[in-house]
């Protein structure tokens, strides 16, 4: 396996053709911001490039996939990931394309890496700013979609430049795209100003029926399929859910549970004190200090006591 930098990431594409460009199963704005932004730039150098149709994609994020997509990858295209940390985030119709990855931009740390090659920052903000860097590298011209798909990435995956990973070269993409994209007012108010009733009423529910411990520094939200089901909401409503329970005055560690078919997602934010990813690494699980994740293949009770029993002592 080999462990790229930028330019020799950006070599990896000029010497190479049709790509197919994989995303993580609830797909957010960061993986496919740069599964977008990839795509484009490819496409500009002459490349033949597509983002294979993901199922979980929302209407929320439609507008970044518009032009780009096809079914299945072909038997001669090199296969690429963005924002996919392990294997177990690929959605099932991608599978059988595990041992076909040629390439694996990212900014989670995975110590099982399972592909062919990648190139990994952690310590930068969004998968989007890495890929923005290769491109780069390989000349592209940052044209309106390119910078909407790559403003999408790093302003959803900083919670709008507030959160910890937010770095200086973060604030120089997004100046890229303001320079390009001349209505990032109309864009932040749809990810960012506009909640339907639906997630309103799951974050009351939340705060009712959220425990606490350590004097109110740790908070867990064990959010049941069921009452999602009856509270209406949508994959587009639930995203970031696991940010709120951190707004808590006093919060320290807030660790939100959902049930995902046969498994539970945990999602875990914390502030600068405790490191989220070394909790998340004890289910095999990963991502940054301030937040990771896990999935464990068990019903929700048991995965909370387990959970609380990992904890760290604050």
């Amino acid at each position: 396996m080999g462990i790229l930098n930028r330019a020799e990431t950006a070599a990896f594409f000029m010497g190479r053709d049709h790509f197919a460009i994989l995303t993580h199963r609830r797909p957010d704005g960061d993986t496919l911001g740069s599964a977008a932004l990839l795509c484009r730039g490819l496409r500009q150098l002459g490349k033949t490039a597509f983002v294979l149709e993901n199922p979980e994609v929302t209407p929320k994020y439609t507008y970044l996939m518009d032009g780009l997509t096809k079914k299945e990858a072909g038997e001669d295209d090199m296969v690429v990931c963005v924002d996919v940390a392990a294997k177990s985030m690929l959605p099932q119709v991608f599978s059988h394309l595990e041992n076909r990855i040629a390439l694996r931009i990212d900014h989670h740390i995975n110590d099982r890496s399972f592909t062919e090659n990648e190139l990994v920052e952690p310590e930068t903000a969004a998968c989007g700013e890495v890929v923005y860097g290769v491109l780069k590298q390989m000349g592209i011209v940052l044209e309106e979609e390119m910078a909407k798909a790559l403003y999408t990435a790093v302003s959803t995956d900083t919670g709008c430049f507030r959160y910890g990973n937010t770095t200086p070269e973060t604030f120089r993409a997004a100046a890229d795209c303001a320079a390009v994209y001349k209505n990032l007012r109309k864009l932040n108010q749809m990810l960012f100003e506009t909640f339907s009733l639906a997630r309103l009423r799951i974050q009351g529910w939340m705060v009712e029926n959220a425990q606490f411990m350590a004097g109110g520094k740790i908070c867990i939200c064990a959010i049941p399929l069921q009452v999602e089901q009856q509270m209406g909401v949508t994959e587009d409503d639930m995203e970031n859910i696991s940010g709120f329970p951190r707004t808590i005055a006093g919060v320290v560690v807030a660790a939100t549970l959902r049930q995902d078919a046969d498994r539970v997602k945990i999602s875990v934010r914390t502030d600068s004190t405790v490191d989220a990813s070394a909790i998340c690494a004890k289910f095999g699980g990963g991502g940054h200090r301030g937040a990771a994740g896990a999935n464990l293949e068990m019903p929700m009770d048991e995965a909370v006591k387990v959970l609380i029993k990992h904890l760290p002592q604050i």
